[in-house]
C-alpha cells in the first residue's frame, strides 16, 4: 500500500477550509494534518506536521498564499506548493510561479481534479489551470517595479502624496514620480484607476 500524502491546508474561510478537507478526506491516499487561516501560520504548521504537500488560498490575514509559498520553498523546499484562488488572475499566476508554486487552480475545481493535482506535484509535475495559463500567456509580464508596487498598494486607501511619503519614509517628490509613472504604464488617467487595474491583473 502507498503512503498517504500529508496536507496542509491554508483558507481563511473556515467553511471553505473545512469543505475542502472533508472533501479530500474521501481520498483514501491523501490526509489532510493541518488546517490554518493566517498566511503567517504556514511555515510553523508545515514544520510541525511533516507535510508533503501545502494547499494556499492566495487572499488571507498575516501573509498572502504566494507570500506564504515564498517562504515554504525557501525554508521547506521539500514540501509542493499548491495555491488556489477564487479570482483568475494572471498576474497572480505569474507570481505563484516565481514564488515557487508546483500548481496553481481555481477553488470552483472539482475535487477529484484538486486531489489528481495533489498526486501530480508529488511526481514532480506541474499543474496549472489551462484557461488561467493561457491568460498568463497573452497578459504578459507585470511591468509595475517592486516599489511602484508597493507606492500604488499604500495609495489605494487613498492616502495623499504627504501621508504616502511619511508611510513610506520618502520624499513627497519621489512618490510623485512613483505613482506617475505606475500611471503612465498602465496607460491610465489617475491613481485610482492606476490601483484598480493592477489589482484586476493581479499585480499588486
Amino acid at each position: 500500500m502507498s503512503r498517504t500524502i500529508r496536507v496542509l491546508l491554508a483558507e481563511d474561510q473556515s467553511m471553505v477550509r473545512e469543505a475542502l478537507a472533508a472533501l479530500l478526506g474521501l481520498d483514501e491516499d491523501i490526509e489532510v494534518v493541518a488546517q490554518v487561516a493566517r498566511g503567517d501560520e504556514v511555515l510553523p504548521a508545515a514544520r510541525a506536521h511533516a507535510v508533503d504537500v501545502a494547499l494556499l488560498d492566495i487572499e488571507m490575514p498575516g501573509a498572502t498564499g504566494i507570500e506564504a509559498a515564498a517562504r515554504l520553498h525557501a525554508e521547506l523546499p521539500a514540501v509542493k506548493l499548491v495555491i488556489l484562488t477564487t479570482f483568475g488572475r494572471p498576474g497572480h499566476l505569474r507570481s505563484a510561479m516565481e514564488s515557487g508554486a508546483d500548481a496553481f487552480l481555481v477553488k470552483d475545481a472539482p475535487a477529484a481534479q484538486l486531489a489528481e493535482a495533489i498526486r501530480k506535484v508529488l511526481t514532480g509535475e506541474r499543474v496549472i489551470d489551462p484557461t488561467l495559463a493561457a491568460a498568463a500567456l497573452a497578459e504578459g509580464a507585470n511591468p509595475l517595479t517592486d516599489r511602484e508596487r508597493e507606492v500604488l498598494r499604500a495609495a489605494a486607501d487613498g492616502s495623499t502624496n504627504a501621508e504616502l511619503a511619511t508611510t513610506l519614509h520618502l520624499s513627497q517628490g519621489t512618490v510623485r514620480n512613483y505613482l506617475s509613472t505606475a500611471i503612465q504604464k498602465l496607460a491610465v488617467r489617475n491613481r485610482a484607476e492606476a490601483v484598480r487595474v493592477a489589482r484586476d491583473k493581479g499585480w499588486l
